[in-house]
């Protein structure tokens, strides 16, 4: 392939998507001993529990070749990017963040760092449209810390990911390693459901355990709210300034809720959090940013567009698609008519300027390869 041209903008970027890296691919890049163990006991990270009824991932999205959707880097080229016109798909994995959640520490920080290095050789090298989350095991901030060093300086790697679920709130000053470590970097730092009640993680909800999958995923907003109400009140942007959260798959219609109630306490009680400077919801708006699937559906399709006004989406909100999952959104029907700059900044531009991708590469037509072969 030629040297790439910069040319215009990017016009739609994905900012969730789901390439499957198994646990084959991980085994050059483990040590000795961990890869006896993956030969012999598979990856083995903790899942939540609930299993989904018609299947996490679309039957139609597998590879020609076989193996799991999502898996072969040249046809989700085919199937998703060129199939839709998106400029950039931000890699988020598949069932890879319960390394955090797993009870051996230096088993995890060895399977997202291989995860990591496989991500750069089997994905991020396939595609320049492709860029890369690193994984972390965000139950050992110390070692997240060094791998997010690390693996920072393939500067295809555009934000930092960790599990959703938790044993503590992300705002809690034991995962200030790991914010410092992403602001150093100029790195997001990013959450993505899935593994809530899952491993070392508590029940899915204060109140305990849902019965179902469909309990389960109606409820995971829960977590969301929790997390970026500690970020917000444990202060860690003023702590962290520069850094920004990045809450995918997650919806959006709970945060006017969530902002309103911030905001109304800490009129009250600020004296309970003297290190802030402003209301919750500016904290909110500058440095946190939500992706559109799943985006909300009210029988009233106005409604959202009054969502979108409430929590400036103009500013926060970054399409996704969630592809090949059960509940993807095709970019050109999931979400209410969008006009003007609305549809340009959550189409594109917020996730532009999030991971500094302002201009979108030349890509040789297969007619052009087949020229160059010839030649």
């Amino acid at each position: 392939m030629p040297e790439n041209t910069l040319l215009a903008a990017p016009r739609l970027i994905d900012a969730d998507v789901h390439n499957s890296v198994g646990a084959s691919d991980l085994l050059p890049y483990l040590p000795a001993y961990w890869r006896e163990w993956v030969k012999n006991h598979g990856v083995g990270n903790p899942g939540s529990g609930y299993q989904s009824p018609v299947g996490v991932l679309r039957e139609d999205a597998r590879p020609p070749g076989g193996g799991a959707p999502g898996s072969d880097s040249h046809f989700l080229v085919e199937d998703h990017l060129e199939r839709y016109g998106i400029d950039y798909a931000i890699l988020t994995g598949s069932g890879i963040l319960g390394v955090s959640l797993n009870s051996d520490m230096d088993w995890a920080n060895a399977v997202a760092r291989a995860y990591n290095e496989a991500l750069r050789d089997k994905w991020l090298d396939a595609d320049p449209r492709y860029k890369g989350s690193i994984v972390i095991n965000h139950s050992d901030p110390a070692a997240a810390a060094r791998e997010i060093e690390r693996a920072a300086q393939d500067k295809r790697m555009v934000q930092v990911l960790m599990a959703s679920g938790s044993s503590r709130l992300f705002g809690q000053r034991f995962f200030d390693p790991i914010y410092e470590a992403a602001q150093r970097n100029g790195l997001p730092v990013a959450v993505h459901p899935g593994t809530e009640g899952a491993g070392t993680a508590g029940a899915p909800t204060p109140a305990g355990r849902p019965s179902r999958y469909m309990e389960w995923h109606n409820i995971l907003p829960i977590n969301y709210m929790a997390h970026i109400n500690s970020l917000v009140c444990e202060g860690v942007f003023e702590k962290f300034p520069d850094l920004k959260f990045v809450a995918i798959e997650g919806g959006v219609a709970w945060l006017p809720h969530l902002m309103w109630r911030m905001d109304k306490n800490y009129k009250a009680l600020r004296s309970t959090t003297p290190w802030l400077k402003q209301l919750p919801s500016e904290y909110i708006r500058q440095h946190v940013r939500l992706t559109t699937q799943p985006i909300e559906e009210p029988a009233n399709g106005e409604q959202i567009l009054q969502i979108f006004e409430m929590i400036d989406a103009k500013s926060i909100l970054m399409f996704s698609s969630d592809y090949p999952h059960w509940d993807f959104d095709n970019p050109k029907m999931a979400l209410p008519p969008l006009k003007g700059e609305l549809k340009e900044r959550i189409m594109a531009g917020n996730a532009a300027d999030l991971y500094h991708l302002h201009q979108k590469v030349e890509i040789p037509s297969k007619s052009n390869e087949r020229e160059a072969v010839a030649a």
